[in-house]
């Protein structure tokens, strides 16, 4: 634990690429597998078992110093912005934490041992036992402590600078890292040899590959581009996917790295027809007769345990496939698209199955052409294009210079600010959260809210106007003055019996601030409802 919160606070402390690799291979070399296992775990930003709300720590607190007033917790979180942060500095300034941790227990004990073992405590138990463990730690481990035990430790390193790193001291390539960490990662010290050994240990059957992911369009892209030897397709707006048929067993994979093989068992039915040892890559969307369904639909089966047959008929699945990264149990990765294209052609006419798709193959042979076809993607479902190069290898994560996504403009909506609350963390003393309203006749209707594409500058000063022009509090949210005009972007639009305005927008974001508009000129629902019926 101890070795962790050291690596932590090093990593914290530092915006340096070069001081994080450094700090990340001391403390490969220097801790033992178990508890480096569990690191790996946390740095990855793998799942963690919440064992403790938000407020039941705060509660925690409480029970502890009953005679400290809530009113002056719930200030001092307002400040601050973590409940985690604010409780170890509450206890600091109580006397509680020690300079020197008076506990050398090892984080795996912690985390195996200890934390998990709160689960089916009583509260006040749970309290009594918390408090025991602050009163032995110092102010940084409290604070570790309590981001571990809500299961919101969020550290400053990216997957790719923790790859980077343990591919430094191990001496494996960050590719085979990579590979070999996707799905799911127990940390246990047989897992972490494993993973070190070579070859890496026996695969799994539901092991993913890491997704090639495509880089934007940009205007210096052009002159490398050869139309002859590009292979154009639509840009889906679904859920990025690996469907794995392997041993006799399928696997349905996210972006994410979330197994969601239970959230669509129509596809683990098609899926049984493919020939053993095949991976494919595609898209999962909502999808009637020949086109699909927008994205609200597909919202509505994710996060089930369970997906009834009511909902299997009313918001039906698909894959569309695009890329086949495995046949007969063969890697194909390093071959060209133009090759895996073929194969997986052949497999998708093979199965004959409904709900495994091709997608489309495009045509275009000019800049201006292909404007063509970006700009009428949205009347086929689409958000745009992508653009791949025919000799292009399957890589892993984010590679310049192989594959590009042309996305359609965004939507917009000029709109009117009327709330606002405080971001947390570094933004916790900054009102950084915005909700935005649309005229409906006279009056302001909220229909979405915001949190990015304003830059520092234009936050500071919006933060000041805020403060200034508060109407009423609503705990952390404040009512201000309708006055500020905002260009609102979103990818989609869809209607929404959960939202007063009647509609969802999806990825909302700030395009710019309108300045030049009054409040009068804002946009209406009428305006959203004609963009609703476009699409």
């Amino acid at each position: 634990m101890k070795a962790f919160g050291r690596l932590y606070q090093r990593l914290d402390s530092t915006t340096s690429i070069n001081l994080k690799v450094e700090a990340l291979v001391q403390y490969f070399e220097e801790t033992p597998p178990r508890d480096a296992a569990w690191g790996l775990n946390l740095l990855l930003g793998k799942r963690q078992r919440r064992m403790v709300t938000s407020r039941m720590l705060r509660d925690a607190f409480l029970r502890s110093f009953p005679d400290f007033p809530e009113w002056l917790l719930e200030e001092s979180y307002g400040h601050v912005g973590d409940t985690g942060e604010t409780v170890s500095l509450l206890l600091a300034s109580r006397g509680i934490c020690p300079n020197e941790s008076q506990h050398s227990v090892s984080l795996s004990s912690w985390m195996e041992d200890r934390i998990s073992k709160l689960s089916g405590k009583e509260d006040q138990q749970r309290a009594e036992k918390i408090f025991e463990w602050w009163s032995r730690l110092s102010v940084d481990e409290c604070y570790l402590l309590n981001k571990l035990l809500t299961g919101g430790l969020r550290v400053g390193v990216s997957q790719k600078l923790v790859v980077r790193a343990l591919s430094k001291w191990s001496g494996i390539s960050e590719a085979e890292l990579t590979h070999r960490l996707m799905g799911e990662f127990e940390p246990s010290e047989e897992n972490f040899q494993r993973l070190l050994s070579e070859g890496g240990g026996k695969k799994v059957p539901s092991q993913p590959y890491p997704f090639f992911l495509a880089s934007p369009l940009e205007e210096n892209d052009w002159k490398s581009l050869d139309f002859n030897h590009l292979q154009l397709e639509y840009k889906w707006d679904g859920i990025r996917a690996q469907l794995i048929f392997r041993e006799g067993e399928v696997f349905l994979w996210s972006r994410g790295e979330d197994l969601i093989t239970n959230q669509f068992p129509e596809i683990v039915e098609a899926a049984s027809n493919l020939p053993q040892g095949t991976v494919l890559d595609g898209e999962l969307l909502c999808w009637n007769e020949d086109q699909p369904l927008p994205f609200s639909f597909l919202q509505k089966r994710l996060g089930r345990k369970k997906v009834s047959s009511k909902l299997l008929e009313s918001h039906p699945c698909i894959l569309l496939a695009y890329d086949c990264l495995e046949a007969n149990g063969e890697d194909l990765r390093e071959h060209s698209l133009k090759e895996r294209r073929e194969i997986l052609e052949k497999l998708i006419q093979d199965c004959d199955e409904p709900r495994l798709k091709i997608s489309s193959c495009l045509s275009a042979d000019s800049k201006e052409s292909l404007e063509i076809l970006r700009n009428s993607s949205r009347d086929f479902g689409a958000e745009g294009l992508m653009l791949k190069k025919k000799e292009s290898p399957y890589l892993s994560g984010r590679k310049r210079g192989h594959w590009w996504k042309y996305k359609v403009d965004p939507l917009t909506l000029d709109a009117v600010l009327i709330y606002a609350q405080a971001g947390s963390g570094r933004r916790a003393n900054l009102f950084t959260d915005y909700t935005f309203a649309l005229w409906k006749d006279s009056e302001l209707v909220t229909f979405a809210k915001a949190y990015s594409g304003l830059d520092q500058k234009e936050i500071e000063e919006l933060d000041r106007w805020i403060r200034q022009n508060t109407r009423e509090r609503f705990g952390p949210v404040r009512s201000v003055e309708p006055f500020h005009v905002f260009e609102i972007a979103f990818e989609g639009i869809s209607e929404s019996n959960r939202h007063k305005s009647g509609i969802a927008v999806r990825f909302p974001r700030i395009l710019r601030w309108r300045k030049d508009k009054v409040v009068s000129e804002a946009d209406t629902l009428m305006n959203a409802r004609k963009l609703l019926e476009a699409a």
